[in-house]
């Protein structure tokens, strides 16, 4: 872009943010007519549609939405063709006064019981401009303006918020342009439309939620009372090795009567008790049904006709002072239910989609599925608050000799509140389907909760590129929230690049999707959204994505090759048993006389050892082939890459990307637990494992422009396994994958032959 352009369109922007339209206009209309660069002249026009339509010279409007109808940015083209519909409509006397600012533009559908659908503009380009404090987007109804507009994701460094508004704030994404932004691209939402009259969806099987709700209340409670065993088993050990001390009785007692009764009371006292701790953890506090009824009168009235139709109380409100969009309920009866909510959902989401966000969790109490994962919030956030509070105390001692104890403590203390965290994780994924619908059955739109959950996707990730780390809130609070901030990384930021129906088109049309869910807190995102709109097209609505109904074409031997360390487990049961008739035809036959080795069934163990350690040498090499340079992808393939609905992680694409370090610094990322890539093309969730000897720490690279090399994997959860990280200074950090596969294996065939031979 030349010199004087850049600046010019930068000008023309910050005037059309502020509302000064015919500053905008002049700074505008000589880029519009430029030659010299097509994206800065596109950028300009639609800028200059949104002036021109703003100070009532509709005429020239209509004249540049025409010119954008033959661009050849097919959302541009739609965009353009439903602003020349908008504009040439008659204007609409009670709506002239309503043109007050270019930040949100809103279209009205005439729908009872419904806001306007509001879509967030900021004009496409790279401003580089300073923001105010408070900054904030107006939602209008103008009638000569364009009801359809592209959304800029920008990404960018610190940021100072523009001058509040004139008028009050609802909308979306009100602060995504920052000091020294850069382009990341185009986000087109369709609008679909509500249900006007809806007939009520078949009702769906509870059963299986109400057994995975008791199955996770039992698997919580077993995983508890054996991290208690095993504390209680150390403490006593450790005072007889003491002198002058003596173990403890009490803690020879078995625990389980006691833990069930202490469990049973948590869920009891478990909405008081959060009460409490996200108050003092997290600034918790209640939010009146006024403060709701300004963000979304939607909102208000579905929670208030839903209680009544059950006879519920309504649900005390809540709300977190988090930028990042979330809500979470908690509570044990629905006439004790707490919907919290924070303030980035509030602003970041337009009336209908607050509304149906506070639908799903109206499901959840309906379910009564909130009652069990309350009590294991109740669990896991002290359990996540020491871990944050030891990984605090090991930053602060500089001696390494001593922070090694406090590194190690928390990585325990980390992964105990992983292994509780765990045992809800299939519960979580399926509630959310069951909320999904009863959220769409009690608004009819389905299309406005699908817009949120991308919104909340994008909010997330937007909070996590601010923030350069996954917050505490975030992580510790992310198994009750509608989206997970792993899931919201590449899908809240590649999405600018790519559409939304081909970066979830492998959640919809890969066989073997859902086989790498275990260990994710939530479902897939296009998953859930294909059902969505399944329901849209039961009531002959139109839908806010569309997928293509074509499965993709996966080969079964990729596949078994990639689950091939947990298919030698299967395969070493049936060694096992063939061990086993060997053993007892040669001692019947008097030909050899083993059988006394095997009597306790240990060898089985160690059958399966070996199967799964075969498994994992088969693995090995397509897992991690050699990176070549001639074959080696580079940041601007991450798009396709993504695309690739029949890709699979057994892939093991080669990549060589340029870009910045995220993640936590110091003893809390020890285990590179929160390592996040930011490229040119989004974020992308890396796995690192680090060895003792490296002169260099995967810590002191983070916050720093890095060149990373390694395995691209397309999973449930997008990541790149590290092979290693350059800094432009020519410092190197090797991760040690293969390696670890390789000790993995050998370990596993160790132990397991040693079994097998020793009984």
């Amino acid at each position: 872009m030349p010199s004087h352009a850049k600046p010019s369109l930068e000008a023309g922007l910050v005037a059309l943010k502020q509302g000064n339209y015919q500053t905008a206009i002049a700074q505008l209309e000589p880029i519009a007519s430029s030659q010299s660069n097509a994206t800065a002249s596109l950028q300009a026009q639609v800028g200059l549609v949104m002036a021109y339509a703003r100070t009532g010279e509709v005429p020239k409007a209509i004249a540049i939405s025409q010119n954008l109808i033959e661009s050849n940015n097919p959302q541009v083209q739609e965009w353009a063709t439903r602003a020349l519909e908008h504009l040439t409509k008659r204007k609409k006397p009670d709506q002239e006064s309503k043109n007050v600012e270019t930040g949100f533009v809103a279209f009205d559908n005439s729908t009872p019981d419904s806001t306007p659908d509001s879509i967030p503009v900021t004009p496409p380009e790279t401003p580089t401009f300073e923001e105010k404090p408070n900054d904030q987007v107006i939602e209008t109804k103008s009638d000569d303006t364009p009801p359809m507009v592209p959304l800029v994701r920008l990404k960018a460094t610190v940021a100072t918020p523009l001058p509040p508004p004139t008028a009050p704030l609802n909308g979306f994404m009100g602060s995504v342009t920052r000091t020294q932004a850069k382009l990341f691209g185009v986000i087109y939402w369709r609008q679909a439309q509500r249900a006007r009259a809806w007939q009520p969806l078949r009702k769906p099987k509870l059963i299986p939620l109400r057994l995975l709700s008791a199955g996770t209340f039992i698997a919580l409670f077993c995983v508890i009372r054996e991290i208690l065993k095993l504390a209680m088993g150390f403490i006593n050990q450790t005072l007889v090795k003491l002198p002058y001390l003596e173990p403890l009785q009490v803690l020879y007692n078995d625990p389980t009567k006691f833990l069930l009764i202490v469990l049973v009371i948590l869920i009891g006292v478990s909405p008081w008790l959060l009460d409490l701790l996200l108050a003092n953890l997290y600034g918790q506090r209640e939010f009146s049904k006024d403060v709701l009824n300004a963000h979304s009168r939607e909102a208000l009235r579905v929670i208030q006709r839903c209680c009544q139709q059950r006879h519920w109380p309504l649900p005390k409100l809540r709300i977190l002072p988090m930028a990042a969009p979330i809500m979470l309920t908690y509570g044990s009866l629905p006439r004790n239910a707490r919907i919290v909510v924070s303030q980035g959902l509030l602003e970041q989401l337009a009336d209908d989609e607050i509304a149906t966000i506070y639908a799903t969790q109206l499901g959840h109490i309906a379910h009564w599925d909130f009652a069990v994962m309350s009590l294991l919030l109740l669990v896991t956030l002290p359990t996540h608050k020491l871990y944050q509070q030891v990984s605090e105390l090991g930053d602060k001692i500089s001696g390494k000799i001593w922070r090694s104890p406090m590194t190690i403590l928390a990585s325990l203390i980390y992964g105990v509140w992983c292994l509780l965290t765990g045992t809800a994780l299939w519960l979580s994924r399926l509630r959310l389907y069951y909320s999904d619908r009863v959220a769409a059955e009690i608004t009819g739109n389905p299309n406005a909760l699908i817009r949120a959950l991308l919104k909340i996707a994008i909010g997330i990730a937007a909070d996590i590129q601010k923030e350069e780390h996954t917050s505490w809130q975030l992580e510790s609070l992310n198994l009750l929230t509608p989206v997970s901030h792993q899931q919201s990384l590449s899908l809240g930021t590649i999405a600018s690049n790519l559409s939304f129906e081909s970066f979830l088109k492998w959640d919809t049309a890969n066989p073997y999707r859902r086989w790498f869910t275990i260990n994710n807190s939530h479902p897939l995102m296009g998953d859930r959204i294909e059902r969505l709109c399944q329901i849209a097209r039961h009531w002959h609505l139109d839908t806010e994505l569309h997928f293509s109904s074509e499965p993709s074409k996966v080969k079964r031997q990729s596949f078994l090759l990639q689950i091939a360390p947990w298919l030698g487990i299967p395969l070493g049961v049936l060694f096992a048993a063939l061990v086993w008739l060997t053993w007892q035809l040669a001692f019947a036959l008097k030909f050899l006389n083993l059988k006394w080795i095997y009597e306790d069934w240990s060898f089985i163990t160690g059958c399966l050892l070996i199967g799964f350690s075969i498994g994992t040498v088969m693995r090995i090499n397509p897992f991690f082939p050699d990176i070549k340079p001639a074959t080696v992808q580079t940041d601007d393939s991450l798009p396709n890459l993504l695309s690739d609905p029949s890709a699979l992680p057994i892939d093991s694409i080669s990549v060589r990307i340029v870009g910045k370090l995220l993640g936590r610094q110091g003893t809390s990322n020890s285990l590179a637990q929160d390592l996040i890539f930011q490229s040119s093309a989004g974020l992308v969730k890396l796995h690192h494992i680090s060895w003792l000897g490296q002169s260099v720490n995967h810590q002191d690279l983070i916050g720093r422009q890095i060149i990373v090399t390694g395995w691209f994997r397309r999973g449930a959860t997008p990541w790149i396994d590290i092979q290693t990280l350059e800094t432009q200074s020519g410092k190197t950090i090797h991760s040690l994958h293969p390696i670890w596969s390789i000790f993995l294996a050998v370990a596993a065939q160790a132990w397991g032959a040693y079994v097998f031979l020793t009984g």
